[in-house]
């Protein structure tokens, strides 16, 4: 079995980290630069940086973000958030990071995907899924536009499409979960997981150490996300990792 990882999530905002509830009420939390060289010292096994406010300006704010990462950080990382074009994810890999994060452009145009899955590499390619349940379709629907705007769309038939179309690795995020420090949503990562056979990273819903148990064996997630409860301190990726070796969960220590 692969050891699972630890990955923590900087969604940037104008250059400068910051945290929210259910995608609204962002604060402050932190230089980029200096909490990506913090958690490469902590022991995170990735890290993804999330462009919120994914204006050109911001997209230019983006690729020296990951020039500066780069230089100072020794672990794998994704760039996501308004990436739309080829020419966009060569400027995002040329500076530095390691795969790049596609969401509402993946879905308006799918041959994104299968362009970049073939020039870059699969291994390059994150589909990031936001999913929140929805009653009428009695299954969950994915979102774009920053959890702004339902497609209609089942993520468990969108799951397997872009695994289909290359991407390489899907990130997962429950946007009923997002923030509330309650725990990942079991069911969505499980039925996600066992849908596709690339590689699913949870993200949305961590307070405790037992969430992230939680989803990587029952919700047999590859790899669990988080961001609050690592940028205010209430555990560190050590403290975590400790505990889900302790659960029988191999990780790299």
């Amino acid at each position: 079995m692969l050891a699972r990882r630890i990955v923590p999530c900087l969604d940037v905002k104008e250059g400068r980290v910051v945290k929210g509830v259910k995608f609204v009420d962002l604060k402050d939390a932190g230089d980029p630069v200096e909490l990506a060289d913090f958690y490469n010292k902590e022991g995170a096994d990735e890290l993804v940086f999330l462009d919120i406010t994914a204006s050109h300006e911001q997209r230019e704010t983006m690729v020296e973000v990951a020039r500066r990462t780069a230089r100072e950080v020794f672990i794998p990382f994704t760039v996501g958030g308004g990436i739309g074009t080829i020419d966009q994810i060569r400027n995002i890999l040329k500076a530095g990071a390691d795969k790049i994060s596609l969401n509402t452009a993946a879905v308006e145009n799918t041959d994104l995907i299968r362009e970049g899955a073939r020039i870059f590499g699969s291994q390059c390619i994150v589909i990031a899924i936001d999913a929140r349940w929805n009653e009428q379709m009695e299954d969950w629907e994915v979102y774009t536009h920053g959890g702004r705007k339902g497609t209609g769309i089942s993520a468990l038939t969108w799951a397997a499409r872009v695994e289909s179309f290359g991407a390489g690795e899907i990130l997962l995020t429950s946007m009923d979960a997002d923030g509330g420090r309650d725990g990942y949503d079991i069911p969505l990562t499980r039925a996600i997981s066992e849908k596709v056979s690339i590689p699913v990273i949870a993200s949305g819903g961590a307070g405790k150490m037992e969430d992230f148990s939680r989803v990587l064996t029952e919700g047999k997630a590859d790899a669990a996300l988080a961001a609050s409860v690592f940028h205010y301190r209430h555990f560190s990726i050590r403290e975590v990792k400790e505990y889900l070796q302790q659960q029988g969960v191999e990780v790299r220590l």
